[in-house]
């Protein structure tokens, strides 16, 4: 229990900082496209305060690392009104896509940071601490789970919106109507989850992209670590 405690401290302050990143991301996104929404409420701000939903960034993936389950949650949503974009269709897919892009650049910084860090270790002849591994191997594994987990192409993950804006506007506005639904397929994703754990939708559908680019990123850190460690 109490590897699993710390496991979980290791764990949800790396997710806390990915959800925040994210949602910033889209804020900062919209804002730049012309939507001030999220700068007039405050939310482009990297104070968890202002982005942590009680429930979704701390109560669900801590009970979900203390379980073993896939570790995943949620923030307050950034505000976004479409309407004040310069272009709704197309700036709707570019702020959904702002949040997973960075937790991809997150999860690629990650793995400088472990090579960087592991490479030095090895100049002073000795190695990183386990539970520095552990953080930052978490951190950039987390970023990945959450950049494609989002890229799910169904309401209200980032990929809904990006489909969207490549549909026919024929189908669009009927596409739009879902996203008002979004918090119930969300519900009834988790529900499906608990449910049903041999079903495997996430070993089948998510980890696969998350293994392929992660392991690209701890070959990346390996290559650092070999050039700095000389």
């Amino acid at each position: 229990m109490t590897e699993t405690l710390i496991l979980a401290a290791v764990l949800v302050p790396c997710l806390i900082v990915a959800i925040v990143f994210h949602e910033v991301a889209h804020g900062w996104t919209a804002l730049m496209l012309g939507d001030p929404t999220a700068k007039e409420q405050r939310r482009l701000s990297l104070n968890p305060i202002r982005h942590v939903d009680p429930i979704g960034t701390i109560i669900v993936p801590g009970a979900l690392a203390l379980f073993g389950g896939p570790i995943f949650g949620w923030a307050k949503p950034v505000p976004v009104n479409a309407r004040r974009l310069n272009n709704p269709r197309y700036g709707m897919m570019a702020v959904a896509a702002a949040g997973p892009g960075t937790n991809i650049l997150l999860a690629l910084i990650g793995a400088l940071v472990i090579g960087v860090a592991a490479g030095l270790a090895a100049n002073w002849g000795t190695q990183l601490p386990e539970w520095a591994l552990t953080a930052f191997g978490a951190f950039l594994l987390i970023n990945a789970f959450l950049a494609f987990f989002n890229l799910l192409p169904i309401p209200p993950f980032d990929g809904s919106h990006i489909v969207g804006g490549l549909m026919p506007r024929r189908w669009a506005n009927q596409w739009q109507k879902l996203q008002a639904m979004g918090m119930l397929f969300f519900v009834v994703l988790i529900a499906a989850t608990w449910a049903f754990p041999d079903a495997r939708w996430i070993e089948n559908t998510i980890l696969p992209p998350v293994e392929w680019i992660s392991g690209i990123f701890f070959s990346v850190a390996d290559t650092i670590a070999s050039a700095v460690g000389g």
